[in-house]
């Protein structure tokens, strides 16, 4: 029942000690009201994210209400998700709680005709809950296992619904084969290790069977989309035995039909670092710092991270000490921030090992 899904939710909230008190009463106001219907699928999580993806609100507040209410993420991680500032993120919450208060919306799941309107928000937020715990805020842990097992199970869910919906069996096989390289993302002290440096024997080869096996499903239905395409991308890096047979220029190609269907500076920023594998530093540098200008990317830290790298590769080593400083100064997940902090004692010690100042 769907009762049982709010009594879930609430349990969660308890838990989260950042939330303040006015918050929590807020949020145990909205998931203890009444929903009408039975649960979706048999999932009653799924069945509260459909009932709340309302297509009366406009889909950026959709998911916003969705990931704080629903998925109890904070507004500083949605805001951090979303490339938003977390006032403009708060704002985006309280104007789509306000607009089913005024228009008297009840928060109801949806019947069989009604699911397409909200589908596209639905899978936005089980994605992002997704990346928040691949590579989570607030915490020193690389992975968020809880987060990713939860996107996982929800995706897994949505599948059973519908089936033939390829972008749905995009989503579910981008987090079995991004899920399969968690152990390997963590050394013994529980340090980030970067994809290239990652032991692949730890990869959960049935994952990666599985979520090769749904990816090749939906992209023979020739109706691509980007969880689809993502999917794709991971699967070409699950077929690399090491890093080196990683096969570069196919990635860079499948971010380059991604930006027909996601033409996001994030998607750019993600081809330029293929490219720069595919054809050098240079070139992929050259993508990057054309995305720079009238962009959010300025506030995301990665876009920072990429940059220095390359600049390093490129022999600019002041320019990359000043990117990395930069993507500190954005306060990315405690991970990330120790590998940055790695990043510049490797570089600053190679410079004093050549005797530069």
């Amino acid at each position: 029942m769907v009762a049982v899904a709010r009594r879930r939710a609430l349990d969660h909230l308890r838990r989260e000690s950042a939330r303040t008190p006015k918050e929590r009463e807020a949020a145990h106001a909205w998931l203890t009201a009444e929903v009408d219907g039975a649960a979706v699928a048999g999932d009653d999580q799924l069945a509260l994210l459909f009932a709340c993806c309302h297509p009366a609100l406009d889909p950026a507040s959709r998911v916003a209400l969705t990931l704080r209410v629903v998925c109890g993420l904070p507004a500083a991680s949605i805001a951090q998700l979303l490339l938003l500032s977390e006032p403009t993120v708060a704002q985006r919450i309280v104007r789509a709680k306000r607009k089913i208060r005024d228009a008297g919306i009840r928060l109801r799941v949806p019947d069989l005709s009604e699911r397409p309107d909200r589908l596209a928000s639905v899978l936005r937020a089980i994605y992002l809950t997704f990346t928040e715990g691949h590579s989570p805020h607030g915490t020193p842990a690389v992975v968020r296992d809880d987060l990713c097992e939860e996107a996982l199970r929800l995706a897994g869910g949505l599948h059973r619904l519908l089936p033939e919906e390829p972008e749905v069996t995009g989503l579910l096989a981008l987090i079995l084969l991004t899920s399969a390289r968690n152990a390997a993302r963590a050394d013994a002290d529980g340090a980030l290790v970067l994809l290239a440096d990652q032991d692949r024997s730890r990869w959960d080869q049935g994952r990666i069977a599985e979520g090769r096996s749904l990816v090749e499903a939906a992209l023979g239905q020739h109706r691509p989309g980007p969880y689809q395409l993502q999917a794709a991308i991971a699967a070409c890096h699950a077929d690399a035995a090491t890093a080196d047979d990683t096969d570069w220029p196919q990635i860079a190609a499948l971010y380059g039909e991604l930006r027909r269907f996601d033409p996001s500076p994030v998607i750019e920023a993600n081809r330029a670092v293929a490219v720069a594998y595919a054809e050098g530093p240079a070139a992929g540098l050259a993508i990057l710092e054309g995305l720079a200008s009238g962009s959010q990317l300025a506030g995301w830290p990665q876009w920072h991270i990429a940059r220095a790298a390359l600049l390093a590769q490129c022999g600019r080593d002041d320019d990359a000490l000043a990117a990395y400083a930069e993507a500190l100064a954005l306060e990315p997940p405690d991970a990330v921030r120790q590998q940055v902090a790695r990043q510049i004692a490797a570089l600053e010690a190679a410079r004093s090992s050549t005797g530069e100042r």
